[in-house]
């Protein structure tokens, strides 16, 4: 069965210099193609989360447009899946009282979904990284953390994946990310 190592196109240098039509694409998916690797929740997760897009408000940071479609692993788009995103503020800080930097989208028939956010901060231990729930309808919940490419931190985060890396490309103050989740459905 394909990996999805080997099936992404993913940035190994930092940030990667594509135009934002290529970042628009799926993933090239192969019937069979492995689920998307799961990781640990940590200890930062709220359920609850509203449903919006915009999850930084005026909250300083550099800004990213985050994006991509769930599949499942026959490569159909899965519709309706809620796609649950939470993350560190740029100083590395958790919100453990509300639900700043948290929230939720629902999947199109496309499978798309996305956020408006910022980059999460770093804390001991950890490379910046996002962490996100995927439920697809009747289906199991997904739970992992994704990552940016070229990050100096990543080779010393203990739980970093290189299977979990985001496509990006920064374009004037935006970083525009891509991940598009494999999941059994």
């Amino acid at each position: 069965m394909p990996s999805r190592r080997h099936v992404l196109l993913l940035g190994t240098g930092g940030l990667i210099a594509v135009t934002g039509p290529t970042l628009a694409q799926p993933l090239a998916c192969t019937p069979g193609i492995a689920a998307t690797e799961r990781q640990t929740e940590g200890p930062f997760f709220r359920g609850g989360s509203p449903l919006r897009v915009n999850l930084a408000g005026q909250l300083r940071g550099e800004r990213v447009n985050l994006d991509g479609v769930v599949m499942a692993r026959a490569c159909q788009p899965v519709r309706g899946a809620i796609v649950d995103i939470w993350h560190a503020d740029s100083a590395g800080d958790y919100d453990n009282r509300g639900y700043e930097l948290r929230g939720h989208q629902i999947t199109d028939e496309r499978g798309a979904w996305r956020f408006e956010t910022i980059a999460p901060g770093r804390y001991p231990g950890r490379t910046p990284h996002y962490h996100v729930k995927v439920t697809p309808p009747g289906g199991r919940t997904l739970t992992t953390q994704l990552y940016f490419p070229g990050d100096p931190d990543n080779a010393r985060d203990g739980l970093y994946k290189p299977s979990l890396q985001m496509r990006a490309v920064k374009a004037a103050a935006v970083v525009t990310a891509r991940f598009d989740f494999i999941v059994e459905a």
